[in-house]
């Protein structure tokens, strides 16, 4: 979902961050992290590109051609893919390090090489790790970054020309030379002087990487939506796919095809409110309403998965529908409290975490939260500015349609996903096909079913 670089000089111990930052990165639920590095060592283009900065005698043009052709491959073919699939790619250099060395250094200019590099993916985040180019060579030399021979040595690995290169990413990220576009969207994190321990280099990292999750950035790569549908694909199919033993008992349609029990949507949300009691929720630090964003991932999540733990519901979050795993743990409590979720006995040995499981009077209001997820904002603000309105004109007074208006395209997009998301989970109503225009929607959102389904 998100792209990450780390930059910085030779020897400056970006290697050490990448590290560092993909350890750091486990703790949020990504459901892959994977670290690469640019120029590739193991590509055709990639290998090219790292000969030509290891003899130093291509012009600083063919030197810039080459690490463009390995970066625009190394984006299409290899990055893209894995961040819409909700992974979270960390590279060990990447389109900055071009503007520095050829750019800036070579003096090709940062405008020219840019252009040449337009294709290429935009880092979400760019960490900045800074150095002192003495103590970077000395790294370097005596071994203590990577395990080099002297034959190997890259021709800008000298302090003189380091000295350029740190000049160079100083302009860059500190906006004394402008960033081209459209790699002026990164975020950019430094500099993070690594002239100390491992210990303030992780503290570092720590806290700036937790402060952009926190935030909660729109991907610059993928759209937040395709990750979250990609992801709710395998835990749907879970439930579809539930199978019963040989002499088993039939499996319960009401888990599957029947989730809303002969109930609309709207009704759903009025129950749900009356669910949630404000004074409590408030007593316990968790959102006051039922359609806050951390209800709707953790009640919605739940709705898909069986007997779980909060350690396994918090990676189930995925990257779309993230809250920190103690907002989690929190919330949990919560609706076991409120009877939302019932405690399981765990029959695993040596196993001592909690398992619970949505209870299925709840599972309605669950599975909406999945359908409705790209409305969630609209719907919370609808009821913030109604708060006496009937739940049943929710749909239409959010869309902003009348009899004679349409929904401006940026709902429609939001609905298209809404049909997605809808195909996977069923209509809720046995035997009632999926909603496909806004005009089924609004049958759907408010009309009961027909009492044969």
């Amino acid at each position: 979902m998100y792209l990450i670089s780390v930059e910085g000089g030779d020897g400056s111990g970006k290697g050490e961050a990448v590290r560092i930052l993909s350890e750091i990165a486990s703790e949020f639920p990504f459901p892959n992290i994977v670290v690469t590095h640019e120029p590739r060592r193991h590509s055709e283009l990639g290998k090219l590109a790292l000969q030509s900065v290891k003899e130093g005698k291509t012009t600083p043009l063919n030197e810039a051609g080459l690490f463009a052709a390995d970066r625009l491959d190394h984006s299409h073919t290899w990055i893209k893919p894995r961040l819409q699939q909700g992974t979270l790619v960390i590279s060990d250099r990447n389109i900055h390090s071009s503007l520095v060395y050829q750019g800036y250094v070579g003096k090709l200019g940062i405008e020219r090489v840019a252009k040449m590099n337009a294709a290429a993916l935009i880092p979400d985040l760019v960490f900045w790790i800074d150095c002192d180019p003495k103590k970077a060579m000395k790294r370097i030399q005596t071994g203590t970054l990577r395990m080099s021979s002297s034959g190997k040595q890259e021709y800008f690995e000298t302090t003189d020309i380091q000295k350029l290169v740190r000049q160079g990413f100083s302009k860059l990220f500190t906006k004394k030379l402008n960033v081209p576009k459209p790699f002026h969207k990164s975020t950019i994190v430094g500099p993070i002087l690594n002239e100390g321990g491992l210990d303030e280099l992780e503290r570092q990292l720590r806290n700036e990487m937790r402060g952009f999750f926190n935030r909660k950035p729109v991907p610059l790569n993928c759209t937040v939506d395709e990750v979250d549908i990609h992801l709710l694909k395998s835990l749907a199919g879970g439930v579809s796919a539930q199978k019963r033993l040989p002499g088993g008992p039939p499996t319960n349609s009401s888990l599957l095809e029947n989730w809303l029990k002969g109930k609309t949507p709207s009704e759903w949300m009025k129950l749900a409110e009356e669910w949630w009691p404000i004074e409590r929720a408030k007593a316990a630090d968790v959102p006051q309403v039922a359609t806050s964003r951390a209800a709707w991932s953790v009640i919605g999540t739940l709705s898909v998965m069986d007997t779980t733990d909060v350690p396994t519901l918090h990676r189930r979050l995925g990257p779309a529908r993230m809250i920190t795993k103690r907002h989690t743990q929190r919330m949990v409590r919560w609706l076991e409290e409120e009877r939302w979720i019932h405690k399981q006995q765990n029959h695993v040995p040596f196993r001592e975490a909690q398992l619970f499981k949505l209870r299925n009077e709840r599972l309605g209001y669950g599975r909406l939260c999945l359908a409705l997820w790209p409305l969630r904002s609209e719907f919370s603000t609808w009821r913030r500015m109604n708060p006496d309105s009937e739940w049943d004109n929710a749909l239409r007074e959010i869309s902003g349609k009348t009899k004679s208006d349409k929904p401006s395209a940026n709902f429609l997009e939001k609905l298209s996903s809404v049909y997605q998301r809808l195909e996977m989970l069923t209509s809720g109503h046995e035997g009632c096909p999926v909603p496909s225009n806004f005009e089924e929607l609004a049958l759907w959102w408010s009309t009961p079913p027909p009492q044969n389904h």
